[in-house]
């Protein structure tokens, strides 16, 4: 049993696959795309890697690839910030304590060597992708861009001596718990509350514009919760690329007080409900269940919201999700979900439950220091 830093071409793909071959009999684990997979960890295409450092690790036990973790150093995330955390993830291993404890030891010693003082994780790679560990909800998959991980993980993390530092929450509103009247009736104080507020979709024809303006309210809005880090334009556009592709229009909202932009919903069609039966493969034949699927499609996921800080508070949020239900039914959406959501959003966890909704999934995040 032991642990090697990963260095080859060959190496890399025994990096990406081990997932599949680990999960193959999990029936709620949604293989991700691996082309996506293969851009997450490639420091010349994805944009994070401007300002980060990664090192990949595998774990072997009787000669066979039997884990993996990355060891991450997010610059950004350290001068916002004032620290000296490094990150840990793509953190996946077979039920084995010893193992496991070997692959945090190995991020822990590159992170410490190159003067990290605490650990956080996992983010894959950064904050604002997939991040966590799931430790509540393992009889459904997963909503797009939310983790799925073995039963086992929370019991090996805590094994290998992390604690937890932070629970993410997953909402569920859906058309049988969805009280409509009730939500009805709070957008109508809502706008009678705040005169001037409009609500309108997004235009994907100015994406890059609208992108900009969900850029200044998100950093703006997000600046004080736990983890944050303001994104670059760099990475907001990269985002916008991705988004121009699968974004539903008809569900993204951008609210104005007067012309003001002051908050925004960006939720996504569920796609893990189509990816699931794609094994991680585009060619030669999952862009044809991507195209054929969407209109099977039952589920959205609210990835990106925010309120400016001076209009939190006024049920803006409430709205949007409003308009997000109302549409979404009308589409053939039946069912929406909110996540994550920090366990200490006071706020966010009572418009989530006035809706009409329930938690769904919990994940977690764990730190350790590394003196």
């Amino acid at each position: 049993m032991g642990v090697s830093f990963v260095e080859s071409a060959k190496e890399r793909r025994e990096f990406l696959e081990y997932p599949y071959r680990l999960y193959r009999d999990h029936a709620y684990w949604v293989p991700p795309l691996r082309i996506q997979q293969k851009k997450l960890i490639d420091t010349a295409k994805n944009p994070f890697f401007r300002n980060a450092e990664i090192a990949l690790f595998l774990g072997y036990s009787n000669g066979e690839v039997a884990g993996r973790i990355a060891a991450i150093i997010d610059h950004r995330y350290n001068e916002f910030h004032g620290t000296k955390t490094g990150f840990f993830g793509f953190f996946e291993c077979s039920d084995h304590q010893d193992l496991a404890s070997l692959l945090i030891k190995a991020a822990s010693d590159w992170l410490r060597e190159r003067g990290m003082v605490s650990l956080l994780g996992p983010t894959n790679p950064g904050m604002m992708d997939t991040i966590g560990v799931l430790v509540e909800g393992f009889d459904s998959i997963p909503a797009i861009m939310m983790p799925y991980n073995d039963p086992a993980y929370d019991r090996l993390l805590m094994g290998a001596g992390l604690q937890k530092e932070m629970d993410l929450y997953s909402f569920i509103v859906n058309a049988e718990t969805v009280d409509i009247d009730r939500v009805n009736r709070a957008k109508q104080i809502v706008f009678t509350r705040n005169p001037g507020l409009n609500v309108r979709q997004i235009r994907l024809k100015r994406i890059f514009d609208e992108v900009d303006i969900i850029r200044d309210i998100f950093n703006k809005a997000w600046q004080k919760n736990w983890g944050f880090i303001p994104l670059t334009k760099e990475e907001f556009n990269e985002l916008a690329k991705d988004l121009k592709s699968i974004i539903d229009p008809e569900l993204a909202y951008i609210a104005e007080i007067d012309g003001q932009p002051v908050a925004f919903t960006v939720p996504l069609p569920d796609y893990n409900q189509i990816f699931h039966k794609m094994n991680g493969n585009l060619l030669p034949f999952g862009i044809f269940k991507v195209l054929f699927g969407k209109k099977k499609m039952t589920n959205i996921r609210t990835t990106l919201m925010g309120v400016l800080p001076e209009f939190q508070g006024r049920g803006i949020d409430a709205v949007l999700h409003q308009q997000e239900i109302e549409n979404g039914l009308k589409k053939g959406y039946f069912s929406s979900e909110l996540g994550w959501v920090l366990e200490n959003n006071v706020e966010m966890i009572r418009v989530a439950e006035k809706i009409g909704s329930h938690s769904r999934k919990v994940y977690r995040m764990y730190g350790a220091s590394l003196g």
